[in-house]
């Protein structure tokens, strides 16, 4: 049956398998057409040109054997039924974060938006809506990340024939300028902590450049101090039940780290302290073993002993406010100042690669450019003897 075309706001009849176009109640304008797989699928635009356009791109796609979309629920819909499966793919913490990226600012902004209808254009609105808010571009970064995941899986379960979060470039993450400590400034930051009850901490975190989480989910059967070496084996976090070890994101986090005498003799005081503590709390004790809890044996979160102990601690010693994670830099920069492999820096960080650790570290440290000039003075300047290279 040939195509036939009435006046503005009645049915537009096409040719068999071409669909049909009309104008719904409600104001909206319906494209109904016929799937490969028999299903009639229905789409709603707020235009009879948005329809017809519509229509004219899932028929080209039909016909080209693209994947059709077989949802009809909102984005909301696809993430209630998203977000439960990814629980046992990621860790408990990462988890929580995606839930609090939805809830905050991807539902608000598209969730009632119908997956058939979400656009690259509602996503770009998203990110204007966070940064617009005033809140970094990390959380903007972040929150793109999450939907786009979401809708990826989407594609793959023929939810949705394309990924419009992918077609959105996103906003840059904001970049923390690392502020670390020089040899002067440790040494006041650790005279500043003698005596303290968490005197070892600090000694290790300057001396190994062992991450937060790491320090608190430390155990003592990690630790051997007659050999003079720990095993990360964990970190602590926040998990369903409360704050757990759980074992470290890649195979190189789980590393050996060997310890300085100082930080030999801070651990042995402090186990010895903690042992006191223990037989004065008697039967309050919580076993954890843990080296570095609470007076109840219980872990410690990371944001109470920044704000309780490290922070205060920086003041007493007359040094700038800087992050916990900065001692970890600073322990990293101290190294390649005085001169140590690169491979092995990158070992005792436990990054995957020395890219890795080169590429975030080599910036903070001009000196090892001017290294490289004294070598090729002493190699082609004149009068230079030569040393057989």
């Amino acid at each position: 049956m040939a195509r036939r075309t009435r006046r503005k706001g009645s049915v537009h009849r096409r040719a068999n398998g071409e669909g049909t176009i009309y104008p719904r109640k409600d104001g909206r304008w319906e494209a109904a057409y016929f799937a490969p797989d028999g299903q009639r699928r229905r789409l709603l635009r707020k235009t009879q040109d948005e329809a017809r356009r519509a229509l004219t791109g899932a028929l080209q796609a039909r016909d080209e054997g693209q994947v059709i979309p077989r949802g009809h629920g909102s984005v909301a819909d696809l993430l209630e039924d998203w977000l439960p499966g990814m629980r046992p793919r990621i860790r408990y913490s990462t988890w929580r974060r995606y839930r609090q990226l939805i809830e905050r600012h991807i539902l608000p902004a598209c969730g009632r938006i119908s997956l058939a209808r979400l656009s690259p254009t509602d996503v770009q609105r998203m990110v204007n809506r966070i940064l617009g808010a005033g809140l970094s571009p990390t959380t903007a970064h972040h929150t793109h990340a999450v939907l786009r995941r979401a809708l990826r899986d989407a594609v793959a379960t023929e939810l949705v024939g394309r990924n419009v979060a992918a077609m959105v470039k996103p906003p840059p993450m904001a970049f923390h300028e690392m502020q670390t400590l020089d040899a002067d400034q440790a040494r006041a930051f650790l005279a500043a902590g003698t005596g303290d009850r968490w005197e070892a901490l600090w000694i290790l975190a300057v001396t190994t450049g062992m991450r937060q989480g790491e320090l608190l989910g430390l155990r003592w059967s990690d630790v051997d101090l007659d050999r003079g070496v720990l095993h990360v084996t964990g970190n602590l976090s926040r998990g369903p039940n409360g704050l757990e070890v759980t074992r470290p994101k890649t195979h190189r986090s789980r590393r050996p780290i060997r310890l300085s005498q100082a930080a030999v003799n801070a651990v042995r005081r402090h186990k010895a302290a903690q042992a006191a503590e223990r037989l004065h709390a008697g039967a309050a004790w919580e076993d954890h073993q843990l080296v570095f809890c609470r007076h109840s044996g219980r872990p410690v979160t990371a944001a109470w002993l920044v704000r309780g102990r490290f922070q205060p601690l920086l003041k007493r010693a007359g040094l700038p406010v800087i992050r916990f994670h900065d001692l970890r830099h600073t322990a990293a920069t101290l190294w390649f100042r005085s001169g140590v492999n690169p491979k092995i820096v990158q070992e005792t960080l436990g990054h995957s690669r020395v890219a890795i650790t080169l590429d975030t570290y080599s910036h903070m440290i001009p000196d090892l450019q001017l290294e490289t000039a004294r070598v090729m003075d002493e190699l082609f300047s004149p009068g230079v003897p030569s040393r057989g290279l």
